[in-house]
């Protein structure tokens, strides 16, 4: 656009110069028509000028507009990277890397120059960026699928382990009460405790007697009752003989039973073949005391029977 009024000013210069040398009318005449051009020419440049700003005000607003597309189509971008982000996926390094990538390129976009060169430049980037976002959409959607796929069949994994931990729980329940049934079936029965005192002859006949002074044994007579259920051999019982003055008698022998001590008088062992079983057993002593007398009878540590009698 310079060109033109030099061009104009080289001409009207020349022509300044060649009316010198005319006569002074031509010369006036002369004048005025090249100021009469000059003026011509001014105003076309000046119309000229006004129409190249008018086009490049309107390229920059186009550009700018441009920019401003472009800018939120990446704050866009952005917002996807922190929605991901905040399902915590196993693609979080990635989608994090990728999210600063975009706000890297926003900051430079907010800088860049308003020229046709970097708007394109911006544009391919930009759209590098969307065509990223969509592979890792399509990422993201594979691995939702896998897992909601995984959740259902551990959803249905579980509703197969409680089922089965709830018939296991039953079985177990069923098996106790069993179990239970049958120890109560099995064990055995002591009954018919029955104790005598005697004075003991030289001759070694027992002649039944219940005065005190006069009493050198208690003979301790016990049945054991039939059971088809239980389990036969040989069973040992705990007697224990306790006087009026709350003395043990007998051996006075102590055994544990989970943590419980039990004294007993004397031991006796059954052979047991599931059929009934009498046993009958003294127990001799001296100096007995007037007064109630208690005899119980112990399978391990449990109480099967138990009596009382008197010495006058």
């Amino acid at each position: 656009m310079l060109e033109c009024p030099i061009k104009l000013l080289h001409l009207f210069t020349k022509f300044y110069i060649y009316m010198e040398n005319q006569p002074s009318q031509s010369k006036l005449k002369g004048i005025c028509i090249a100021l009469a051009i000059l003026l011509i020419g001014s105003l076309i440049y000046n119309f000229q000028l006004r129409s190249e700003t008018s086009v490049q005000k309107t390229e920059l607003s186009k550009i700018n507009v441009e920019k401003t597309a472009i800018y939120k189509d990446l704050e866009e971008v952005k917002a996807t990277y922190d929605a991901l982000l905040a399902e915590k996926t196993t693609l979080s390094d990635e989608l994090e890397a990728e999210r600063q990538k975009v706000i890297q390129l926003m900051e430079d976009l907010k800088k860049s120059k308003s020229d046709v060169k970097s708007l394109i430049k911006y544009k391919h980037d930009c759209d590098e960026m969307e065509r990223k976002l969509k592979s890792i959409l399509q990422e993201v959607d594979v691995l939702k699928k896998q897992n909601n796929l995984l959740t259902t069949n551990l959803d249905s994994t579980k509703i197969v382990l409680e089922a089965s931990k709830k018939v296991n729980d039953e079985l177990k329940t069923t098996n106790d009460e069993m179990t239970k049934t049958i120890e109560k079936a099995s064990k055995l029965v002591v009954t018919n405790l029955n104790i005598t005192s005697f004075k003991l002859k030289s001759s070694g006949k027992q002649i039944i007697t219940d005065k005190a002074r006069r009493v050198d044994g208690l003979k301790i007579k016990f049945t054991v009752a039939e059971n088809s259920v239980a389990k036969s051999g040989e069973k040992l019982y705990y007697v224990q003989v306790i006087d009026a003055a709350n003395n043990i008698l007998g051996a006075k022998e102590t055994v544990k039973f989970e943590g419980n001590t039990l004294t007993y008088s004397f031991t006796t062992t059954v052979k047991y073949d599931n059929k009934t079983v009498d046993i009958s057993q003294d127990l001799l002593g001296k100096d007995f005391v007037k007064g109630s007398y208690f005899v119980n009878i112990y399978d391990k540590g449990e109480l099967v029977s138990k009596s009382e009698f008197n010495l006058r």
